[in-house]
């Protein structure tokens, strides 16, 4: 099993430089953090009520953690399109091929995530102000929110993946994911709405990621407009944790079943339902 960790992270790592090759690749490596970009832009001059804090200032730490909980829907599309071409198949035919298949992925999806983080929030910083990423303490809440972030997203990805048996059906979770991270307190701040909203919002790991990143990278004063009146490091923990040790649960049950049900004639069948859409 062990050949086949290393086989995987060494194609993980594969995959992660050639995309730096691929226009396609590069298109989505950029495009997404320069939208986020123009929108801080918009934001840099708003103040959030009579905080003194601007809008911009507040959503670029959070928009750090919704592209870290976007990781869940990169981890369930790379899943699918790689069952719908065959690659899941041929891992699943040699010894510890999925192993070696899982351990690849991950280390592609967060790699890739990882870079998109850091075209962002580089420019990000210049671009708004008033960030504040001072001192060990804020660096190690950086770090440990982003890695417990990704263990929390990443295996949940995989879940969802399995579900679908075709890239088509990634639009029926792609929206209403989006929909629970607009109302996370991405781009305004979740204590401003409305109570059932704020309930829903604390259930999932979109608004327990951004609220870490903002204690990491926001100065104290910027604590007043969050909900209770403060970061809450030990529930943020312990929601992504609960999020992280389900996933982590579940993920490889799934995914065992899931390549128990793929052979050679449901991938043919699948590429001829493919062809006649085309035609």
């Amino acid at each position: 099993m062990s050949a086949a960790v290393r086989a995987g992270w060494s194609r993980g790592w594969i995959e992660l430089r050639q995309s730096f090759t691929n226009g396609a690749d590069l298109w989505a490596h950029f495009f997404w953090p320069i939208l986020m970009l123009a929108a801080l832009f918009w934001l840099r001059d708003s103040e959030f009520a009579s905080s003194g804090l601007l809008l911009g200032t507040l959503a670029l730490p959070s928009v750090l953690g919704m592209n870290v909980a976007l990781g869940m829907v990169n981890m369930s599309q790379q899943l699918t399109a790689d069952r719908e071409d065959g690659t899941l198949l041929r891992a699943k035919a040699t010894p510890y091929g999925m192993v070696g298949y899982l351990v690849g992925t991950v280390v592609s999806v967060a790699g890739v995530l990882v870079t998109d983080l850091l075209i962002f929030l580089v420019p990000g910083i210049f671009l708004v102000g008033g960030v504040a990423l001072e001192g060990a303490g804020a660096w190690l809440t950086l770090l440990w929110v982003l890695v417990l972030g990704l263990v929390a997203a990443l295996p949940a990805g995989a879940v969802l993946g399995s579900l679908f048996v075709s890239p088509r059906g990634q639009g029926l979770i792609t929206l209403p994911l989006l929909g629970l991270i607009a109302i996370s307190g991405i781009f305004y701040p979740v204590a401003a709405l409305p109570g059932w909203v704020q309930g829903v919002a604390q259930v999932f790991p979109f608004y327990w990621m951004g609220l870490g990143m903002r204690s990491a990278l926001l100065p104290d004063a910027a604590v007043a407009v969050e909900l209770g009146g403060s970061w809450r490091h030990l529930e943020t923990a312990g929601v992504l944790g609960v999020w992280a040790v389900v996933g982590l649960l579940v993920a490889p049950v799934v995914l065992r079943r899931m390549a128990r049900r793929e052979s050679g004639s449901v991938l043919a069948e699948r590429r001829e339902r493919a062809l006649r859409r085309l035609g």
